[in-house]
This record gives structure tokens, C-alpha cells and sequence, in this order.
């Protein structure tokens, strides 16, 4: 279905439910008694989005483009930052890079931290939402924070708007995905990095292209970090250790899209189920639900976040972000750093 759509198409559906998002964003859920306690989960079948008390032709027109399989529909514009970039610690890199193949060519940034000396570190690459850009993704999700105080480096592919109007990582794109897996061989060539400890994340549309490509690529990469993005099926019958994130009052992305991808990662595997709660001082309640192995290892994570939208959670404040949330980076490299291709 996504290949019918032209990317002006595309652009005019995810413009609608921007426009829409942005109206019913800012306090959504005091319009809507029925979400005191949180959405139907029991009325999900009935439609890919939850009404918010919205008149119906709003709800018709978010039913349609769910339908449609359209990716990307993150609701969020993401220009270059409103403020200046972080200061890098001394001697860290920031880097505009490109890597070409016979499908194209894509610009990254790469994080190089200042505490790399040649010796092999782990590499995490990260996929943006769509309208989203490397240097708005990067301060959102403090990723480049994590990688100094832990020491790897982290790769941004920069979808171009020449492929997509709008920006999104089209998953259905064997193009795109030869590109991610280029760009991520590249620093592996130009950088000492441990060919064991290689993941992937991506937020929304990212978050999808993140997940096909574990399973598609995965013996390139160990494991992967999914946000808030549409479940995809895959051709893989493999077990792709996943670590999810998604908000159970998104409105762009229906929650039972962390079921579903949760069910493919898991690839009818046996593992033992624990179900987790917590709270975020000062901010929102989750639960997380641990698929473990025999031996007590976690293989798969599913972070379902109370009361939170399409966002990043845990992010820097003003870049599309939940910051209410538990820390997803920070979890998402707890999770990596764990595991290696060797296991």
C-alpha cells in the first residue's frame, strides 16, 4: 500500500494529522472523561487511534490514514534547533559526515566521544521520526550525553526530503535499508568498533526502520531499540532482542503497535513473562514487561508509559519529547551494552 502514495500524498495526510495533533496535544484528555483512568484498552480493535472525545470526521480521517499503512505519522515538526547546540566535552566530535552506495547517498552526524583513543567501542545507531533531523534528535534524546559518560559512539542517518517529503524512513525501501547498513559499515571502517556490540533505535517512523533492519541485518546488529513506531511484519523467524517504548494515550500510534512488535521480535520463542511497575519521580507511572531466557537474562523489554503521548520519553524539554517519562536512552544502553552478537 505504501508504495501507491507519492510523497506529496504523504505529505498532505501526515500535514492533517499535525494539524490535528497540534489542536488536541496541549490537555486532550480533560476533554475526554472517559480517559480519566486511562484509554479503553478493551475498544482497541475498534479503530487505530483513540477517539479523544473528537468530533467524528477528525476521528474518520486518523482511522483512514491508520489504514492506509502510511509511515511516519509522528505529528511532530522538528526545524533546526530554537537554541544552540550543547557544548562538547573537550575533545569530542560532532561530525557532518556522507556515505554513498548505488542507491543513493545519505548525510550523518556521528558522535565521536572524548573518550576514545583508538580502542573498540560499541556503536549505536539512531534513526529520527520523520521532519525530524540529526541535530534536534540528537539534544532530545541526550543520547550524546549517554555516549560520553559511557564511551561509544553514536551514528545519525539524516533521511533526505528528496526520498521523502516529509522526511520519514521508509521501511519498505530497500534503498533506505541499504543505506542505514552502509552508513553503519562505514564508521565500522573508519573507527575502531567491536563488530559484536552493534545496535539500532529509531523514534516512530525511525523506530520501524530500526526494527527491520535488526532483522533483516542481524548479523550486523545485536540488538534494537524501538519509540512509539508501527509494527511492521517481518520475513525473520528469528529472535531479535528488542527493547520498546511506547505511550498508551498516543494518539498517531495506537499502543497495540508495542504488542504486535513485541510479538514478532519474540518470534515464537519460549521466555518467562514479568510484569513490572514503577514511577517516575515527579513524573508518570509505567509498567514493563521482561521477556527473560532460561537463564534469568532479559531478551525483550516493553515499556508501556501511562498517560504519555507520541514522544520520546525521557527526553530534553522542547524537542518533541516526553520528559515525564522514564530515561528511554538510558534504559536502551543499559539494554545494549548488555548483550553482544557473541550471545
Amino acid at each position: 500500500m505504501i508504495g501507491k502514495w507519492s510523497p506529496t500524498q504523504v505529505a498532505r495526510l501526515v500535514g492533517a494529522a499535525n494539524d490535528i495533533a497540534d489542536r488536541w496535544r496541549s490537555d486532550p484528555f480533560q476533554r475526554s472523561p472517559q480517559f480519566t483512568d486511562g484509554p479503553p484498552r478493551g475498544r482497541e480493535t475498534e479503530a487505530p487511534w483513540p477517539s479523544l472525545g473528537m468530533p467524528e470526521p477528525v476521528r474518520d480521517l486518523l482511522d483512514r490514514i491508520g489504514q492506509l499503512g502510511v509511515p511516519g505519522l509522528d505529528g511532530f515538526n522538528d526545524p533546526a534547533p530554537s537554541h544552540a547546540p550543547d557544548p562538547l566535552r573537550h575533545g569530542a566530535r560532532f561530525e557532518t559526515r556522507s556515505y554513498a552506495n548505488e542507491a543513493g547517498s545519505r548525510v550523518y552526524k556521528l558522535y565521536i566521544p572524548s573518550g576514545y583513543s583508538g580502542q573498540a567501542l560499541p556503536l549505536v545507531v539512531m534513526l529520527h521520526g520523520c521532519t525530524q533531523v540529526p541535530d534536534g534528535f540528537a539534544p532530545g534524546t541526550q543520547m550524546n550525553a549517554l555516549a560520553e559518560e559511557q564511551t561509544f559512539l553514536v551514528a545519525y542517518p539524516a533521511q533526505s526530503s528528496a526520498a521523502n517529503a516529509m522526511k520519514c524512513w521508509t521501511w519498505s525501501s530497500a534503498a533506505d535499508r541499504s543505506l542505514v547498513a552502509g552508513i553503519t559499515r562505514q564508521v565500522m571502517r573508519e573507527f575502531l568498533v567491536d563488530p559484536e556490540r552493534v545496535y539500532i533505535a529509531g523514534f516512530s517512523a525511525g523506530g520501524t526502520m530500526a526494527a527491520i533492519m535488526a532483522s533483516e541485518y542481524s548479523g550486523l546488529y545485536a540488538a534494537v531499540g524501538v519509540h512509539s513506531g508501527p509494527a511492521c511484519k517481518s520475513s525473520s523467524r528469528k529472535l531479535v532482542p528488542t527493547i520498546l517504548f511506547h505511550g498508551d494515550r498516543d494518539i498517531l500510534v495506537h499502543p497495540t503497535n508495542g504488542d504486535k512488535q513485541i510479538a514478532r521480535s519474540k518470534a515464537g520463542a519460549a521466555l518467562e513473562t514479568i510484569v513490572k511497575g514503577g514511577q517516575v519521580p515527579g513524573g508518570v507511572a509505567y509498567t514493563c514487561t521482561i521477556y527473560a531466557d532460561r537463564e534469568g537474562h532479559s531478551v525483550l523489554e516493553h515499556w508501556l508509559l501511562h498517560g504519555l503521548g507520541h514522544g520520546w520519553s525521557g527526553g530534553a524539554p522542547h524537542f518533541h519529547t516526553e520528559p515525564r517519562g522514564p530515561d528511554a536512552s538510558r534504559e536502551m544502553v543499559r539494554f545494549f551494552l548488555a548483550r553482544s552478537r557473541r550471545e
